[in-house]
Parts: C-alpha cells; structure tokens; sequence
C-alpha cells in the first residue's frame, strides 16, 4: 500500500471517548460483560455500550490496557469507552491501540493514569480506504479466532476432566465400582480406599521477584512466570540466577492477589513472587492432585487471609481432608488425564507459536511495510 493511500490523524478523528461510570452489581455469568481497566471483571443485565466499543484501562497499574467488545458491554469508572466513528474499522483501530503501548502515555506516579485528553492528542497514520482497514484486521482477527478456539478447547478439556474426577472420586462411581463402602469421616467411602489430610502429600515452595528482568529473549534468561502468563500466553524474562525455577510436571498455584488459589500446570521458567510451585512428597497421582486442587480453587479464594491484599491460607490448605483411592483406580485416571492434558498442551504451544506470529505482523501490517 503505498504512502499517499495513508493519512495522518490524531486518535479523536477516528474515536470518540468519554469515562465509564461505576460498576453495577456483578454476577459471575450475566448477558453482559463489565469491563475494568484488567478486562472482564463479572457480568451483569445493564449496559452502558453497544455495538463496538474499545476499552482502554484508565487508571492504575492496567492503564493503557485495550480491549475490544462487539455487542452490550458495561464499562466501569476504571476504564476508557472508545466509540468508533464513522469511515473507520473498529477492529483496526483496536488493533492499532494495543500497538500504541498506551502505558507509555501515561501521567502520574504514583497513581498511573491515562485520560481523554491523552488519547485524543496522540498522532497516528491510518489507511484512508475503510476496506483496507477491514483488511488488515481480518487478518489479524483471524489469528486471534484460531487461538480463542484453541483456549476454549482446553477449558473445555478441563470441564470433562473435572466431571470425571467428580464422578470417579466424589459420587464413587469409577470403572469396577461394586458399591462396597466403608465408613470414614467424611462418611462412607470405598471399602480399602483411605482419608489423609493434603498437607501430608505436598509442600510449597514460594516464588521470589527476580533482580534482571528483559522484555526479550536471552540465552541467559528464563521466562518469567506470571499470573498473566497463564491468560495471555506472553512472557517477560529473567535471570534464574539463585531462582524458584518450574517444570513442565510442576503445580503451580496463586498465593497472592485476587486470583489467589488458582492452580495451573507447570513452565520452564522462573516461578514470580505471587506463586508457588506445589511439590508432590511420597505421592506420584500428578493429574488426581491437580484435579483435586482445581475441585477446591472456589473454596480457597473464598478464605484467604490479609486484609489489603488477599493470601492463599496454606495452613487451611494443608488441613483438607484428601482421598486416596485404590492404586489401579488412579492408574486409570492418571492414563485417561495424561492423554487430554497432552491435548491441552499441544494447544498451549499452538496458541503460542500464533501469538508470535500476530506480534510479528502488527507492527507490519499496521505501517504499511506488508500490503494488503
């Protein structure tokens, strides 16, 4: 595409923005999404966008962040709502947004913030044709489409991989089952199957906050493992030096912050100061534990300790009561899991490997360099 099919605009040409209001009541389903400056945040009936928005995270250490939401969406007081105007491509300039580092505009120090006033001034060139907007995105777009299909397979997995557990370990109905029980504390159970308590199987071991840390790849770095990582696949980088280093066949579970509780499987890298890694003691089950964690993610967000800033409460942790069932039972489970975590694996480094490639042509594709 050549220059003179490019023009020169500030960002209130082509968007119109204005605050969002405070937060409704939230659900954690709903028919309409709330956005905060980290993104979803709950659902809820009311809407104070339609159609498409972009929502830019307004204050705090989210400001900058961008989002796009075709449909009814409430946004919060702690977001920007971008209204597209018209001859313009909403997908494109959402696009174009997240190429911006809108963080890097931002003012304050000790309270970021990006306003209206920030967004409209910023200068950007832009296909003049609307289609060759539309274009651009499309094939932008339809990266992100394969790689949200590869992240709803896998939540997926994991949907029918918790219904198994549940049904194999907490109804006791697994293959074989001849319903003879006997009696425990947590009531009946199968009869040769024992109680134990979790803190007797595992111990953790808590991340630290590296001193060198890059943006880029280095033969000396690891990636850095962050509660981000788990969502957006993106990694910065660090010197393992004197580290936490995880592995593939690690657990890792959130200590710290709102998602405190959340388990996730292992990466090589060096595990951030908000983790753990949970390490097995004399008990191998490595899908069974992540399953029975996974069945208690609710329960521990709901008690942690720590006022200002949540804690996973691993004393509480420690003391729940944990199943162990017959060994060829587990074996069994330990053999049907293996093979639908793989699956989640496999997509995990395609969701990767496509993220690389949408990163490498945005800034392409965005100035022209690669023609449409």
């Amino acid at each position: 595409m050549s220059s003179s099919e490019w023009k020169d605009i500030v960002l209130e040409d082509a968007i119109e923005f204005k605050n969002g209001k405070k937060s409704p009541e939230r659900q954690d389903e709903g028919t309409n999404p709330v956005y905060g400056g980290n993104g979803i945040i709950g659902y809820t009936e009311d809407s104070n966008s339609t159609s498409e928005t972009i929502i830019v995270g307004r204050v705090g250490a989210y400001c900058g962040s961008v989002y796009f939401y075709e449909g009814s969406c409430w946004v919060t007081d702690n977001a920007i709502i971008g209204k597209i105007k018209k001859d313009y491509d909403g997908r494109f300039l959402f696009y174009l947004l997240k190429l911006l580092d809108l963080n890097s505009h931002r003012t304050g120090s000790s309270q970021p913030l990006v306003n209206q006033t920030i967004l409209n001034s910023i200068q950007v060139r832009v296909p003049i044709e609307k289609s060759k907007q539309a274009q651009i995105a499309n094939i932008l777009s339809a990266l992100d489409e394969k790689i949200e299909l590869n992240c709803q397979a896998n939540q997926t997995v994991e949907v029918v991989a918790q219904a198994i557990y549940k049904e194999w370990f907490v109804n006791f109905n697994f293959p074989g089952a001849t319903g003879e029980m006997q009696g425990s504390e947590l009531g009946p159970i199968p009869k040769g199957w024992n109680i134990t308590k979790l803190g007797e199987h595992v111990t953790f071991v808590k991340g630290r906050k590296p001193k060198e840390t890059s943006e880029k790849s280095t033969d000396k770095f690891l990636p850095q493992i962050l509660i981000d990582t788990f969502d957006t696949g993106n990694y910065v980088y660090a010197n393992p030096d004197n580290m936490i280093i995880s592995e593939e066949n690690d657990l890792l579970m959130v200590m710290d912050g709102a998602s405190s509780g959340r388990v996730e499987f292992g990466i090589h890298g060096v595990v951030g100061s908000t983790l753990a890694i949970v390490k097995k003691v004399d008990f191998q089950a490595h899908h069974y534990l992540f399953n029975f964690l996974k069945s208690k993610e609710k329960d521990i967000k709901a008690n942690t300790t720590g006022s200002s800033i949540p804690h996973a409460d691993k004393h509480k942790i420690n003391d729940y009561d944990f199943v162990i069932p017959d060994v060829s039972i587990l074996r069994n489970f330990e053999n049907i899991s293996k093979s639908m975590y793989e699956l989640v694996r496999n997509n995990k480094e395609e969701i990767k490997a496509l993220s690389k490639i949408r990163e490498s042509l945005l800034p392409k594709l965005m100035n022209g360099e690669i023609e449409v």
